[in-house]
């Protein structure tokens, strides 16, 4: 065989030999090259859902923090609307404090003019009255004339003294005061010089009332009466009858001393 021919046999022996070889390499870069396709196409898949994911998050990070905001303003206005309760619940509790201080001040206001009413009134209603060992009634109009009539005897006022016992006895005939308005009627007249009403008012004090205290003093100071009149006659009479009627009285023991000084 010629070499020739020996080096072709050879050299397709060779290229027999080495086909599998060749073969299997392709074949693994072919796979190779499809696990890099599909690990790109799943790490692409994976980065698209990383990227929806992560956009998702931002959407809702966004939506969270707008809600956030949202209940921030909310809160704030919420804080603002309570200070302003607040104020006004102060407000009103000092209102209330007010009203229920001017409440008291106008129950305590009612309560003292119900009070100075009922005063007024029971000043004004009949009253018992105690003078000279004796009671009875008197309406406010008769204590009231009767006081302000024996303060101006008190102070040498005989004239006031004499018309306010007069008007006493003249409005009020049967009062209960009768008997001490003649007596001290009696001595404003006197006072007043005026004797012979004196001797007038006494008598009919001793006559209407012979058993009241003062009757016993009428006498003397009618015997006194009689005797600035010069009527000494009378007035020794009058004592006699003090000494007759009242022996025990204080009045009879100065009558003794005023009827001796009689001539």
């Amino acid at each position: 065989m010629p070499f020739a021919s020996w080096r072709s046999l050879a050299a397709a022996a060779a290229l027999a030999l080495s086909l599998p070889a060749a073969h299997a390499g392709l074949f693994d870069d072919e796979e190779a090259r499809k696990a890099i396709l599909d690990l790109r196409a799943r790490i692409q898949a994976n980065d698209e859902t990383a990227s929806k994911a992560i956009a998702e998050l931002v959407a809702t990070n966004t939506q969270l923090v707008q809600q956030v905001a949202t209940l921030q303003r909310s809160l704030l206005e919420l804080n603002n609307q309570l200070e302003v309760l607040r104020g006004e619940v102060a407000k009103l509790r000092g209102d209330g404090e007010q009203l229920l201080r001017d409440v008291a001040t106008l129950q305590q206001g009612q309560k003292d003019a119900n009070q100075n009413f009922d005063d007024r009134l029971r000043k004004l209603e009949p009253q018992k009255v105690a003078l000279d060992g004796r009671e009875f009634v008197a309406s406010s109009d008769e204590r009231q004339l009767y006081d302000a009539s024996i303060a101006a005897i008190r102070n040498g006022d005989f004239d006031s003294a004499a018309k306010g016992l007069g008007d006493l006895l003249e409005r009020w005939p049967t009062t209960g005061y009768g008997a001490s308005a003649r007596f001290w009627l009696g001595n404003a007249q006197y006072g007043k010089r005026d004797y012979k009403g004196a001797v007038g008012t006494f008598r009919d004090l001793v006559k209407a009332n012979p058993d009241h205290p003062k009757a016993p003093e009428a006498l003397l100071a009618l015997a006194n009466s009689q005797a600035e009149m010069k009527d000494t006659r009378s007035a020794r009479r009058t004592l006699d009858e003090l000494l007759k009627s009242y022996p025990d009285s204080e009045a009879a023991t100065a009558g003794k001393e005023r009827l001796a000084s009689l001539k």
